[in-house]
This record gives structure tokens, C-alpha cells and sequence, in this order.
């Protein structure tokens, strides 16, 4: 093609309304390259210059679990140090006290009964004749038609990798490959490994040589997809969901005895969990070495994060009351942290509470893209506060209408069907099949021992009523139609039909 018929050409002499001759055609085709590669140079640039995100989930690791918050028997060196400089959330809580719900809610910033992942399994879980309601059917896998984090991020010209812990469908048809993400490993309908050791027999991940720990694995998998993006000018989101610290509880031999040698000082003292608690942080060091050897970093944020609390099978959450599967703090308080020495330098704690659907309206405000009007989020973005912005007060809600079966720790259930919200330091537990609900102020009492439904009625009254409201506006369903073989006199073992 004659270069004074090319469109590009033709379309400049037209807006220019002049007529070129021949020589000057080369210096105008010269000029519209320089223009048209600065104007490629300038989107590039702006593309670039959004944030690499990497958000590490950690699985049932406890709000005390960390040394940070205070555990003196595991120790977690390389997540004490980034917590100490980075954003530490002192009042970070997950959306359900279980893995499936919460890691829904995280993909889709939606609340439970939005996406319907309420539970892990049934949601009748436990002996059937102790259970005076009939719970909410609880759905399995996360239906590919709503919007996820990755589809989100992936219009903002990112590319989305997951590896490690699904537990939200199949490998196959409901991968995280069908919500959105363009690279995807390890990740299956699973909620526990069958082995941290290999062979894995996960059919989404390779087994790698025997005696290969999966952690170790997983950081290794990470490393080499960061490696590939080296060199990339587009942005990347990574999902790192690590397998760890849930069960099975096994560790390595030597991590083990060495915990089994140490004195423990509190109540935190089973060898095998802190051998895996230990694991889990030393690969997050490896990931955090090799971030600061690579260029990534000066545009990385890293974001740590926990599913729920922590199990009452593998470690004691002291000061905090219960554990995973339970709506007091022990169930839904956890670990977190924003880290990103270049972006946010100034490190420092927040006390606002954060809740795990935050995630998504944070990364999209780092992405700089706005909800899809189709995309109902419940979440708010946490960057203001990142900046330096006053916390404004907020309210948290959860909605566990489901049955889980206890332990020998003296809960016949662990959680029965219900509710809860936390505005400001008070916090309000409504149980569906009881008339009254449990106060507790959490600035004064964070073990939630005392009820203060006959201290404080009015800041009762507001809570609950605004507990009913926020239900009803979502179209939660209160659980209120009685089990047919619920049987009141009813005990089993040596626990009555209801502890709490």
C-alpha cells in the first residue's frame, strides 16, 4: 500500500484538512509512529503501573496461632516480621466460621446466603435428634455464574493465577479456571489434603518425589509462576491458598521433635501443629526472599489473610472463646496483614474491623475498576485506611444457618443456626431456636465471658433489631420450622442435647 493511502495517513490529512506532498508524507508518517508508540507506551505504562497483588490464605490458622498475637509456643519469625511492617488488622474476622463459606465470600465479596455456600458438607452435620430446626440446604460448589475476583481483576488487564486449596468445586467443569483464572494448580473439591506428604493423589497437581512436603511445594509453584512474570508488562494477581494448617495434622519428623523438646509456656502445646504452624511460615519466608531479590516487590502488594479460627482438634485459641466451626471470637477472629514496603511504607496496626469480603472491593480500588452493576459486593475497600483516613464506624454481620457436630470439648454442637453482628466494640450471637441472644463488649471482655443482655438493654435492643433488619434485607432465611424426630429429652454420650 502507497503511504498516501494509508489509513492512518488519510486520517491525519483529514484532520488536519491540508494537503501533503511527497516529501512531507515520511515526516508524517514518522510523526504519527512517534505518536501512535507513545500513545501504546502510555497505556502500557498505565497498565504497568498497577499493583501486583498476592493474596496468601492460610487454612484454619488461629488469630493466636501467630507469635505476633501472642502464642509463645509456635513460632512464625517470617509473618511476625511482615506484620510488624506492614498494616497488622488487630480485628480481622472471617465471613464463617468454616473453610468453603468464608473462601466464597472472599471470590465473590458477597455474603453467605448471597452465594449459598453456607457450611462444608451438609448443614444438618451432627446427631439429627438433638437438632430441634431444620437448617438451610447448604450448596457445594460455587455456581460459575457469579462474578469472581479474578474476572474482575482480569478486566483491569490482569492476569490471575491460583494455586493450592480450592474446595469450591471440581477440578474440572468448576476449576478455578471456570471463575475466571487463566492459570490454576492444585486445586480440587477437596477441603483437606489426603496426604502433606507425596504422593498427594490430588488429581490437579503432579505428585513430585516421595517425602515431598505439599507446603514446600506450593511455595515452589508459586516462585516459578512469580519467575514468569519477571519480565511481563502485565499486572498479576496471585491466589496462594495454602493447604496448611489444616488436617491431617502430620509435620516434619524434625519439627516435631523439636517441639516435643520444648517447654511449652501456655496452653498451646501439641508438637505435630506447631511443626506444620512452623512450615507454613518458613515457606512464606521463601516467598518474601524471593520477592525482595526480584524486582517484583517495588510493585507488589502482599496480602495475608486466614479462613477461620483455629481447630479445636489442633490448638487452643486462648484468651479467645471457642474455635473453628463457632460464631465467638475463636471461630471468626483471624490473623491478617497488608504489606508493601514500597507502596506503603509506613507501617502501623488498624483497629476498624475487616472482614474477609473487604478483599474484593480493596483489589479492585488497587486495580482501579469498578463493580460490574450485576455485582452485588457487601464488602468495603480497606485503602482509605491504608492512607491514613479516620475509621468510620461500621457494621459486621454473619450468618451461619447450619448445624456442625461438637467435639470432647464439651460443645455437643459446635454451631447450631444463626446470626450475629459486631457494631463497635459489642457483639450479639442470636441462636435461631432461642428467643434471647448473647451480649458481649469485646473491648473489655474479648473471652466473651459475660452476657450483658441485662446490663446494657439498650445497646441489646439495637443490635438485634438491627441484626433482624440486615437478615431480612438480604433475604437470610431464619430458620424457624422444628426437626420432626428432635427429641427434647435426648442425650447422647456424656454431653446434655445443648452445651454452650
Amino acid at each position: 500500500m502507497k503511504m498516501k493511502n494509508h489509513p492512518f495517513y488519510l486520517v491525519l490529512k483529514k484532520l488536519l484538512k491540508v494537503n501533503f506532498s511527497k516529501k512531507s508524507i515520511h515526516l508524517l508518517t514518522y510523526v504519527g509512529i512517534l505518536l501512535l508508540i507513545g500513545a501504546c507506551s502510555s497505556e502500557k505504562s498505565e497498565t504497568k503501573s498497577k499493583p501486583n497483588i498476592i493474596f496468601i490464605l492460610a487454612d484454619d490458622l488461629g488469630w493466636k496461632d501467630v507469635s505476633y498475637n501472642g502464642s509463645k509456643f509456635y513460632e512464625t519469625p517470617n509473618l511476625d516480621k511482615l506484620a510488624g511492617v506492614g498494616f497488622q488488622f488487630t480485628n480481622a474476622y472471617a465471613n464463617a466460621p468454616n473453610c468453603a463459606p468464608t473462601r466464597a465470600c472472599i471470590l465473590t465479596g458477597q455474603y453467605p446466603q448471597r452465594h449459598g455456600i453456607l457450611t462444608v458438607g451438609e448443614s444438618d452435620r451432627g446427631d439429627k435428634k438433638a437438632q430441634k430446626l431444620i437448617p438451610v440446604p447448604n450448596e457445594e460448589v460455587l455456581n460459575t455464574g457469579t462474578i469472581s475476583i479474578a474476572e474482575v481483576l482480569k478486566t483491569a488487564g490482569y492476569h490471575n493465577a491460583f494455586i493450592g486449596k480450592w474446595h469450591l468445586g471440581n477440578h474440572k467443569e468448576t476449576s478455578p479456571l471456570a471463575h475466571g483464572f487463566d492459570y490454576s494448580l492444585a486445586g480440587w473439591e477437596r477441603g483437606s489434603p489426603i496426604s502433606y506428604f507425596a504422593p498427594y493423589k490430588n488429581p490437579a497437581l503432579k505428585d513430585g518425589p516421595e517425602g515431598e512436603h505439599l507446603t514446600d511445594r506450593l511455595t515452589t509453584e508459586a516462585i516459578r509462576y512469580l519467575k514468569s512474570r519477571e519480565k511481563e508488562d502485565q499486572p498479576f494477581f496471585l491466589y496462594l491458598s495454602y493447604y496448611a494448617v489444616h488436617a491431617p495434622f502430620q509435620a516434619k519428623d524434625s519439627l516435631v521433635q523439636k517441639y516435643k523438646s520444648k517447654k511449652a509456656e501456655d496452653t498451646q502445646d501439641n508438637a505435630i501443629y506447631a511443626g506444620m504452624v512452623e512450615t507454613l511460615d518458613t515457606n512464606i519466608g521463601r516467598l518474601s526472599d524471593f520477592l525482595h531479590n526480584s524486582d517484583l516487590m517495588e510493585n507488589t502488594i502482599l496480602v495475608f489473610y486466614s479462613d477461620n479460627g483455629g481447630s479445636f482438634r489442633a490448638t487452643v485459641n486462648t484468651p479467645l472463646k471457642g474455635a473453628k466451626g463457632m460464631l465467638y471470637e475463636g471461630g471468626i477472629r483471624v490473623p491478617a496483614f497488608i504489606y508493601s514496603p514500597q507502596i506503603y511504607p509506613e507501617p502501623g496496626k488498624i483497629e476498624s474491623p475487616m472482614l474477609s469480603t473487604d478483599l474484593l472491593p480493596t483489589f479492585m480500588d488497587w486495580a482501579e475498576v469498578k463493580a460490574n452493576p450485576k455485582q452485588k459486593l457487601d464488602g468495603e475497600s480497606v485503602v482509605s485506611l491504608l492512607n491514613g483516613e479516620q475509621a468510620k464506624e461500621r457494621t459486621l454481620f454473619w450468618y451461619s444457618p447450619v448445624y456442625l457436630s461438637g467435639s470432647e470439648h464439651d460443645y455437643a454442637f459446635r454451631n447450631t443456626p444463626g446470626a450475629a453482628i459486631r457494631k463497635g466494640p459489642f457483639k450479639l450471637i442470636w441462636r435461631f431456636d432461642k428467643h434471647e441472644a448473647e451480649l458481649y463488649d469485646l473491648q473489655n471482655d474479648i473471652s466473651e465471658k459475660q452476657n450483658l443482655k441485662a446490663l446494657n438493654p439498650g445497646k441489646y435492643d439495637e443490635l438485634f433489631q438491627e441484626l433482624k433488619s440486615w437478615l431480612q434485607e438480604t433475604n437470610a432465611e431464619v430458620c424457624t420450622e422444628t426437626n420432626p424426630i428432635f427429641d427434647e429429652h435426648y442425650t447422647f454420650g456424656k454431653y446434655k442435647r445443648i452445651q454452650y
